[in-house]
């Protein structure tokens, strides 16, 4: 009976713990694999003196969770393969874009072992299985259960019953997406470096104590750099909140895909956010950043080019970034490379700067902190901030002599004129040359190791003398050979002082003519000589342009040399070299083989699809902006026209022909130039005397951008005329369809309804603001390529007053340079849409100054300007004409 009872006990036992056990596989077998959810039990694992009795495993390793449209996905990284990091990125774009991150100061160092796990009391955590140490939680208070990616990038923590108990979007870290909310307690923060998305030095918050602005702060727990400075550091400011912008942030006005909004502002409840409006194509990525450079920059996916546009970006001048490169490092204002040390200087770490983290700033080369026998280096104009001044007055080696006896003195500045010192002790912090800020003018002197001098310095400079006596004799010598050669050479500095441009190459003419079989292949001809195709003696395929014309054509070739000798951009032609040889003047271009876009401007004509059409549109008004933003100097084209917008093999289009271009220095806004360019793409204030600005090249851009999608020249007969002499001009008739919205009436009909309404009718309104008479009203070649992107709103335009003017027969009073000038006006005609203009001349030496513009406009050309254009039949040529 006993041997029965045990036996019965034993079998119970064992039924209950092998029908556990299976109920444990059940569970292990019922989950998803792709998103790693197991359950296990753990013990003994503990987070700041907690018990956890048990942890729900989200995912682990390299599994990862996407929202509901894959735009976003949660899991782990890395930026070096190194440490690991769990995060939020966009999953719908090749480039990594890191928008959130929970263990920005723990990563883990083993992938395997990383894991993100629900705690037992319902907290999210990040894990290292390996030790079960936790290295980041969330601080819910109520209990969590499941966890959800939402598609605008918000990681959210459910309850049991699908309350959110904690989500991303309360915790930003650098990145500020739609939605998203700014608050007293709520700010972003900038990583460490490129590299590590530690919190940085920078971050951009609501502005205490009035909570009415937003500011970008600087902090720093270097209390070296930090002694004497308030801590954290403003360095920028949006301005106060006005209603619907921030004071000094005027982009905020201009209509574009976002909409903001401010609730309880100068308050500490004020929070504020934005939200996007939807476009026609639907919601573009976008967001703010405030990287680790301490700048604050908005961002525009283009979907088109596959990559992230900047749209806005704060502090406009990095170096206007609080000790961004720490002390004693110098901003030189390079985007890429801002910081730098001085010679006798070197990083505190290489290996941060290698990552862009300047921070430590730059320290002496021989690693001492100063020494009795240093000595003074001057670094030029500079500004400084953050440091102690001592004034006293005083010769220089006064100066120096006081500098020398205290450590902590690193440099000084000393006024001549007034015999004045100013001695710097403590940190030099905001170093920068004072051209690109005006606050302060002081040339300074900063304390370096002592490198020696003396009786070594005589030497060389004895050394020097000897030497520079034999080179006297020797120029004596050669007296005569020079003064037989002075003219000639004379002659030929005055040729090549424009070309000192050292990526081109220099060609004979032997090698050009060589090249060109002897000119025989024409392509065309530009308003100073022809273009010839050649093939150089590496295969290479190239267009020669020879001038033909001594004296303006001479003046344009030096003007093409010099303004697009150093110019790279994917949508400018490149100039690979030039002949400059006695007479002979020729420019060598890479050969375009699908030629002008004008080939493509008739109805007779190969036509080019929607997609083509609207890829060149980008493309060209990429090429401008890069000239009229992108250059050192804004460089103004004066002739963009579609024969100047040539085709390469993959049909991208390709600016060139900058032989009208005038270069305007950054300093001054506007340039006087004698009237050039092609008639018909002219702005108004050509014809009225106005100084030219970079948006004279917007208007002809408006013009040329109708003409591509019409798939016709602004001038040419109308549809089904008789009247051979009849020509129609379009734009009036063009800018009224498509301002009424009736945009299919101007599209080409070669397309048979084939093409994007959405895309026509954008280029169409673009094309309009374009081709406004007040050129303050027209958009920048930027802003116009950021509208064909679709990444702002592109309004409808008013009617051109000019256009408008053709149209109804108004008078049009012209563009005025100032208020003691007008354009003298002559009567008004009448103009329909189908408005004729006589062509009556046989020769391109008519009475008509302007043929193909009646007298019946309202405004005397040959008054208005010093030069018109004559129009010349046989190759399709404007000469410029002095009247």
């Amino acid at each position: 009976m006993y041997l029965q009872v045990k036996f019965i006990l034993v079998f119970l036992l064992s039924s209950y713990i092998i029908a556990s056990e299976l109920e444990s596989v059940r569970i292990h077998v019922g989950l998803d694999a792709n998103s790693a959810q197991t359950f296990k039990k753990v013990q003994n694992s503990t987070h700041s003196g907690k018990k956890l009795e048990s942890l729900q495993v989200i995912l682990s390793g390299n599994a990862t969770i996407s929202s509901e449209n894959k735009t976003f996905k949660v899991g782990f990284f890395s930026l070096n393969d190194e440490f690991w990091y769990f995060g939020i990125w966009y999953a719908s774009i090749p480039i990594p874009a890191y928008i959130w991150v929970a263990n920005r100061e723990n990563p883990i160092k083993n992938l395997p072992l990383a894991a993100a796990e629900i705690t037992g009391d319902g907290k999210l955590a990040v894990v290292d299985q390996d030790s079960r140490n936790i290295v980041w939680e969330s601080n819910n208070v109520e209990e969590g259960s499941d966890l959800r990616l939402l598609e605008q990038g918000d990681l959210l923590l459910l309850s049991s019953d699908g309350r959110i108990v904690w989500r991303s979007f309360d915790f930003p870290t650098d990145t500020w997406l739609p939605g998203m909310n700014l608050t007293a307690e709520r700010q972003l923060t900038a990583w460490r470096s490129s590299v590590d998305p530690a919190p940085g030095r920078y971050s951009l918050r609501l502005n205490p104590p009035y909570y009415g602005e937003l500011a970008l702060v600087y902090s720093s727990n270097n209390n070296d750099i930090s002694v004497g400075m308030n801590n954290p550091f403003t360095y920028w400011t949006t301005g106060n909140w006005s209603g619907n912008a921030f004071a000094g942030v005027p982009q905020m006005t201009i209509p574009y895909i976002y909409k903001f909004n401010f609730v309880d502002p100068f308050t500490p409840m004020a929070t504020f956010g934005y939200t996007e409006v939807p476009l026609e194509s639907g919601l573009p990525l976008t967001r703010f950043v405030l990287d680790h450079m301490g700048q604050l920059k908005q961002f525009t996916w283009s979907q088109q080019s596959q990559v992230w546009n900047t749209f806005w970006s704060q502090p406009d001048n990095i170096c206007r970034v609080y000790a961004l490169c720490g002390n004693l490092g110098q901003c030189n204002g390079n985007p890429l490379s801002p910081c730098q040390c001085f010679n006798g200087f070197r990083p505190l770490s290489s290996v941060s700067w290698g990552k862009d983290d300047f921070a430590g700033g730059c320290l002496r080369e021989d690693d001492a902190s100063c020494s009795g026998n240093d000595e003074f280096k001057e670094v030029g104009g500079v500004t400084y901030d953050r440091t102690m001044v001592v004034s006293f007055s005083g010769r220089r080696s006064e100066c120096e002599s006081a500098c020398l006896k205290n450590c902590s003195c690193v440099g000084l500045y000393h006024n001549s004129d007034s015999n004045s010192c100013k001695n710097l002790y403590g940190s030099l912090l905001n170093l920068r040359n004072y051209t690109s800020d005006n606050t302060m003018k002081d040339n300074v002197y900063v304390r370096v190791e002592f490198r020696g001098g003396g009786k070594k310095s005589k030497e060389t400079a004895l050394l020097i003398g000897i030497i520079c006596g034999i080179l006297v004799i020797l120029s004596v010598g050669t007296a005569h050979l020079y003064l037989r050669r002075r003219k000639t050479m004379r002659r030929k500095g005055e040729d090549d002082s424009g070309f000192q441009v050292s990526n081109l190459r220099v060609f004979s003419y032997k090698e050009l003519h060589a090249a060109t079989r002897g000119f025989s292949v024409k392509l065309g001809h530009g308003g100073f000589g022809a273009v010839f195709q050649g093939v150089l003696s590496n295969t290479a395929a190239v267009a020669v342009k020879r001038l033909e014309r001594p004296g303006g054509g001479e003046k344009e070739f030096r003007a093409e040399v010099c303004t697009i000798g150093n110019i790279q951009h994917v949508n400018l032609v490149r100039l690979r070299g030039f002949c400059s040889e006695n007479s002979h003047r020729l420019l060598v271009y890479d050969y375009m083989p699908n030629g002008p876009l004008s080939m493509y401007l008739k109805h007779t004509s190969q036509s080019l699809s929607w997609d083509v059409r609207f890829r060149i549109a980008v493309g060209t008004a990429r090429g401008i902006a890069y000239l009229h933003e992108g250059c050192r100097n804004c460089i103004i084209h004066c002739d963009i026209k579609p024969e100047n917008i040539l085709l390469d093999e993959n049909f991208s289009a390709k600016v060139s022909d900058f032989g009208l271009a005038k270069l305007i220095g950054r300093d001054f806004s506007r340039v006087l130039a004698t009237m050039r360019g092609t008639w018909g793409y002219v702005a108004p204030e050509w014809i009225s005397g106005v100084a030219i600005t970079s948006k004279a090249d917007v208007y002809s851009y408006g013009m040329t951008l109708l003409e591509l999608i019409g798939g016709r020249r602004n001038v040419e007969g109308p549809p089904g005329g008789e009247n051979e002499k009849e020509k129609w001009f379009f734009p009036p008739w063009a800018a009224r369809q498509i301002i009424e919205g009736n945009v299919a009436a101007v599209v080409d009909k070669r397309l048979s309804h084939v093409y994007s309404e959405a895309e026509a009718m954008r280029l169409g309104l673009v094309a309009v603001w374009c081709i406004q008479d007040d050129e303050s009203t027209r958009p920048s070649m930027g802003m116009v390529v950021k509208m064909l992107e679709g990444v702002v709103e592109v309004t409808v335009p008013p009617p051109p007053k000019l256009l408008q003017a053709l149209v109804s027969g108004e008078s049009f009073q012209g563009v005025l340079p100032d208020s003691r000038r007008r354009v003298p006006q002559q009567d008004a005609g009448s103009f329909d849409a189908n408005t004729s203009i006589s062509m009556d001349s046989k020769d391109s030496k008519s009475a008509d100054p302007l043929p193909l513009v009646s007298h019946r406009m309202n405004y005397n050309l040959q008054e208005a300007g010093e030069t018109c254009c004559e129009h010349d039949d046989d190759n399709d040529n404007y000469r410029q004409m002095e009247r």
